[in-house]
């Protein structure tokens, strides 16, 4: 049977209407990856931008990060935000430093504070370590921190990977969004 006023079977025409939806979903699918790329390696400053691959992946981005300048010898906090634009969930299993003996996760309530394993990390939403609640405990510096020094974290996701920033250090009031 052929199509009308096309000379060629019905079956060949739809053949090829396949093969052109089929290609034209390749090129929108290599350039958003291009672009995806392009994010994670575009990032500048202190912020960090890390794209997992696959379907339902966590899209996770550090931002906001900072340690308040420590006292002299002392073990310091560190503060950031993970945010994942992505339609999966993932979690932040470790935090590591090649300038620090260690690097743990803890969360704080009203009259203690407790080290933990994982943080949750939400699709569509953000694990926020932030003073008066999770926050990194950094200790055994090899260099006593100073104002401006960048301390570079590697913060390893069960799913994404790892994704190293640079966390600068501020003065101990610093707050971030109101300077």
């Amino acid at each position: 049977m052929n199509g009308p006023g096309t000379g060629r079977p019905a079956g060949r025409r739809e053949a090829l209407g396949f093969r052109r939806t089929a290609l034209a979903g390749a090129v929108l699918a290599t350039a958003l990856g291009g672009g995806a790329i392009l994010v994670a390696c575009g990032a500048g400053g202190t912020d960090t931008t890390a794209t997992a691959s696959g379907g339902g992946a966590a899209r996770l981005s550090v931002a906001d990060s900072y340690i308040p300048l420590p006292p002299a010898g002392g073990m310091a906090a560190g503060y950031l935000t993970v945010r994942n634009d992505g339609t999966g969930g993932d979690q932040l299993v470790k935090v590591s430093s090649p300038a620090a003996e260690s690097v743990t996760m803890h969360r704080s309530t009203a009259s203690t504070m407790e080290q933990v394993d994982r943080l949750d990390v939400p699709a569509h939403g953000a694990l926020q370590l932030a003073r008066g609640g999770t926050h990194l405990m950094i200790m055994g510096w090899q260099k006593a921190p100073a104002l401006g020094d960048e301390l570079e974290l590697d913060l390893t996701f069960a799913k994404a990977g790892t994704i190293s920033v640079k966390v600068p250090v501020k003065e101990l009031t610093y707050r971030p969004g109101q300077q």
